[in-house]
């Protein structure tokens, strides 16, 4: 078959691999139909390296049709159209048994590397599609095939009818949004703050007024995501525009900042001279100005909310200030199946979030280096690319 492999730092090509086959009685194969492009695969591609090995296949937001199912996988039959969550959850843990399926005993990946890139000794979550050699080592979906692991519990069932895109974001986009929007405990009519407009952020911001918000503002520099955005009611600020963000939203909220801010960016913020210069320098691992930015432009007694990958730490956090400000910080992983209930009948409806506007850019799997090229660069308006294997 053909998949997505890493070879370098960007440097991922679509080669000829062997075939899945059923390994464990809860596995299973799907036939894949649409695969998409994260913005969580870009670090992957340009900063990750050294956690990935060549020959590595990516892609952790597949969709299709189930070819073949393992003994014990009752749930999915051979021609289900299914979606699959990006991590893999047993559903049976005691972190499953909580509603962290992010967070799952079963596929924690507990080897020495996996340990030793935790600062606390803790090592990593559930394992992951695609995604480096400390979440598992799985092969991911951004491929013909794909070997399910965990198939009893993890894939969701969807209905024939609707085009791929309907239902295509369950499996990261839509439930990641909709924990962070969670996290960020918004007050009924509240004013959310929303950093980085790509496709997290975009959901982010629809969620939010589904929910309940009153206001939602969003902060990028990219014309596309902003005119995007502001079809959607979102107050848009451009951070290139103005020589304070933080100064921008205290004038309009009367002084106080929003009630909740989310940071839909994480290590691969722009806009600073300073981080790019520690990042660079490897005194800080990540670029942190969108989480600096939303922490002061938030309220005090607000909430901040992070949804952005970080991989590291970040030079002088300013704990006390935030706890001087009472911020309660909520963050993580996005535990799927948790909010699986919530969104599915949105997509049985009328698509009140308008999950069919999201796609930019669809393309053939062959065509997926340049799929990750112009979503990297932000070129040709590319927000949210679909590749079709």
């Amino acid at each position: 078959m053909k998949a997505v492999v890493w070879h370098g730092k960007e440097d991922v090509r679509v080669d000829n691999v062997p075939d899945p086959i059923i390994q464990e009685s809860t596995d299973a194969i799907v036939r894949v139909t649409s695969t998409a492009i994260c913005g969580s695969d870009l670090h992957l591609y340009a900063k990750l390296s050294p956690l990935m090995r060549e020959g590595d296949i990516i892609g952790h937001e597949p969709m299709g049709i189930v070819e073949e199912v393992g003994a014990d996988v009752e749930h999915i039959s051979p021609g289900d159209r299914v979606v699959i969550p990006f991590n893999i959850s047993c559903g049976h843990c005691y972190f499953c048994d909580q509603e962290l399926y992010s967070q799952c005993e079963t596929t924690r990946d507990k080897g020495k590397l996996a340990q030793t890139v935790n600062l606390l000794g803790r090592g990593r979550g559930a394992s992951l599609f695609g995604y480096t050699h400390v979440y598992g080592a799985v092969p991911g979906g951004q491929a013909e095939y794909l070997r399910v692991p965990q198939a009893h519990f993890g894939p969701i069932k969807v209905p024939e009818g609707p085009p791929d895109d309907r239902f295509l974001y369950l499996s990261d986009v839509l439930p990641t949004s909709w924990q962070a929007v969670a996290y960020a405990d918004i007050p009924e009519g509240g004013t959310a703050g929303i950093w980085g407009l790509g496709p997290i952020g975009q959901m982010c911001a629809r969620i939010a007024m589904h929910l309940g918000a009153g206001r939602v503002i969003g902060v990028d520099n990219v014309p596309e995501r902003l005119a995007m955005a502001s079809r959607y009611g979102v107050q848009t600020v451009d951070y290139s525009a103005v020589d304070s963000v933080r100064d921008v939203i205290l004038n309009l909220t009367g002084g106080r900042g929003v009630d909740s801010a989310i940071d839909a960016v994480g290590m691969e913020a722009g806009g600073s001279l300073v981080g790019s210069i520690l990042q660079t320098t490897k005194l800080q691992l990540d670029r942190a100005t969108a989480l600096r930015d939303s922490m002061s432009a938030v309220r005090r007694g607000g909430t901040l909310s992070l949804t952005g990958v970080y991989a590291g730490p970040i030079q002088a956090f300013p704990l006390g200030d935030l706890f001087d400000m009472q911020i309660q910080l909520r963050m993580g992983q996005a535990n799927v199946w948790q909010w699986v209930e919530d969104i599915v009948p949105l997509l049985n409806d009328d698509d009140p979030l308008g999950v069919d506007d999201l796609k930019t850019h669809e393309m053939p799997l062959q065509d997926a280096p340049l799929g990750y090229e112009i979503f990297q660069k932000k070129q040709d308006g590319a927000i949210k690319c679909v590749l079709k294997p």
